[in-house]
């Protein structure tokens, strides 16, 4: 009989606001779904540091004869092959060095040529102009910069660069967006539980007779509340089964289908729906707690029982 009372009472209040409540779902939603797909950013980000550092290598490029002539760092003259094998040696002995690939000027024309086929300049370039060069694979690629204090300034080394670095805009740009998403989730977050308590500061007014006859008969605070928080509860959950939807749709239109990046990008590693589907009881729980304490909150204010 009391779950009957309750039951009824929470379609009774859901039907007097329903415009309020239906903000309530949406605003949680938008909020949830911003939540969720900054964490799954996060992963994303994650995921692709740990697919594209392990490929990044470290480069040594020394002189050549031309450098010589025009680079402050080669002004000892072009790389020696003495100089050469005590760079290769000094970088084998490193504990960091997984595994060293010394590339020939001639391989690099060659390479060049290959990759830079449509090219003009490739027809102007000579394979004395091209520098050889130390390709290093890390076992820790975030160490790289052991790397540059060793070699930076020694003599027939030209420059070292680190593939990293040019990876490290686009992770920056996608942790801005995760920051943004998390700002704006924020903010959403604060909007929704505005609407929360007011929902439930008007329908607890709206039902002010009805709680002023329980409290004569005896009813305790828990029962009288218990509609109430349900209500918020009720509408936080389908917020947050709408917010999972939204997840799940974007996962699929943004990688699978629809723009497809898993297909336009081949060499991104993408999340996969493992990492979506986890986050979703947490993004349901979330749902359902976050407006019934709001909801609890808000009853200790405006429902004196």
């Amino acid at each position: 009989m009391r779950a009957q009372f309750v039951l009824s009472e929470i379609s009774v209040g859901l039907r007097r606001n329903l415009t309020m409540t239906f903000a309530v779902i949406v605003s949680v939603a938008l909020s949830l779904a911003l939540f969720g797909g900054a964490l799954l950013m996060s992963q994303q980000v994650n995921t692709m540091k740990d697919y594209w550092y392990d490929k990044v290598n470290v480069t040594i490029y020394l002189c050549n004869k031309n450098d010589a002539t025009t680079s402050p760092q080669c002004a000892k003259g072009a790389v020696t092959e003495e100089q050469k094998h005590q760079i290769e040696t000094d970088l084998k002995k490193m504990d960091i060095v997984e595994a060293v690939h010394r590339e020939s000027a001639e391989q690099a024309y060659k390479l060049y040529k290959k990759e830079y086929a449509n090219s003009p300049i490739v027809s102007v370039i000579t394979p004395d102009q091209m520098q050889e060069s130390f390709r290093i694979k890390l076992k820790d690629p975030e160490k790289y910069e052991v790397i540059t204090t060793a070699f930076a300034g020694r003599a027939g080394v030209q420059s070292i660069q680190d593939q990293r670095n040019i990876l490290e805009n686009l992770f920056s740009l996608m942790n801005g967006m995760r920051v943004a998403a998390i700002c704006v989730m924020a903010l959403m977050l604060v909007i929704a539980l505005m609407l929360i308590v007011n929902t439930v500061r008007v329908s607890a007014f709206s039902r002010r007779r009805e709680t002023g006859i329980m409290r004569l008969v005896g009813a305790s605070s828990f029962y009288i509340q218990m509609p109430f928080i349900m209500e918020a509860a009720f509408a936080g959950l389908l917020g947050g089964a709408v917010a999972c939807g939204f997840l799940l749709l974007g996962r699929y239109f943004l990688i699978d289908n629809g723009i497809a990046l898993a297909e336009k990008m081949q060499l991104v590693e993408f999340i996969g729906w493992d990492a979506v589907l986890t986050k979703l009881p947490l993004v349901l729980a979330i749902g359902l707690l976050m407006p019934a304490m709001a909801a609890f909150i808000a009853l200790r204010k405006y429902l004196k029982v």
